[in-house]
């Protein structure tokens, strides 16, 4: 769990290098990571998990994933890795949100004081009216786009295989990037083809482990290490590109994780 909980803001690290280093558009990085993604999922994809591409729940989810990929990876182009996931982080408030009013699951006091107190971390960092960004508004939305795709994802959970949902994810979200993809298509494909790999490669094993990681453990375990992708962004924010967040984003942070943790407890 560790390890997927840092690869995933290492691909977004790379899309950030991408970007901002070698001159690619963001809408082509995301079309990248979908498609290197599923490339390296399909070998090991058994004939009888082909059939989820029949479920519309799937091609909802692929949607959303598309819509909020697209938007972080301008995100990360604009702004630094740990302030966007810090806001990204909305997502489990809306689908906390979603479920309680869609799928009539249980809202508890304590368990939505802790995500109003998440919320405020939110606010802290994006400080909306005080120099908020289109950087910020473009990971809020993809941290919206994604707590309706963990509400479908919940529903999809118990129709389909997690490996065939990771699939139909990756290669659905592929294929609607493709037409914009050939748009922005640079003019020098291979000029840092190891940074797409790990772009790409990065995302779908941080996903990939954090299936196993939650088909091996209660849920309830798992939960709080989720939010060591604000350490990893963090870290590698500081490591590869020198910056931190202001006093104000650290403190914002920091309520994230007492509401992650927190959170997770009150589910144990």
């Amino acid at each position: 769990m560790l390890i997927g909980m840092m690869l995933i803001p290492t691909g977004d690290a790379a899309s950030k290098l991408l970007s901002n280093t070698h001159g690619y558009h963001p809408f082509f990085i995301t079309w990248a990571r979908f498609t290197v993604g599923s490339l390296l999922v399909l070998p090991f994809m058994p004939r009888r998990c082909f059939t989820v591409f029949r479920n519309p729940v799937a091609w909802g989810r692929g949607l959303l994933l598309t819509m909020g990929i697209s938007a972080i990876t301008f995100a990360v182009a604009l702004e630094d890795l740990a302030d966007v996931f810090a806001v990204f982080f909305i997502g489990p408030i809306i689908s906390y949100i979603l479920a309680a009013i869609f799928l009539k699951e249980a809202v508890t006091l304590p368990r939505s004081a802790l995500l109003f107190l998440g919320f405020t971390g939110i606010l802290l960092i994006a400080r909306p009216g005080f120099g908020f960004s289109i950087g910020l508004a473009c990971a809020l939305f993809a941290g919206c786009s994604y707590g309706v795709f963990l509400t479908l994802s919940r529903l999809a959970a118990g129709q389909e295989e997690p490996k065939a949902l990771l699939f139909s994810q990756l290669l659905i979200a592929a294929v609607l990037c493709t037409p914009i993809a050939l748009i922005y298509w640079p003019e020098q494909l291979f000029t840092s083809p190891s940074t797409l790999a790990v772009s790409g490669g990065a995302s779908m094993l941080g996903n990939m482990f954090l299936i196993l990681a939650y088909g091996r453990a209660p849920a309830t375990r798992m939960a709080p290490f989720v939010y060591f992708q604000l350490v990893g962004a963090l870290l590698l924010g500081w490591g590869i590109f020198g910056t931190l967040p202001d006093i104000w984003g650290l403190a914002g942070l920091a309520l994230l994780m007492i509401s992650g943790f927190g959170s997770a407890f009150l589910r144990r």
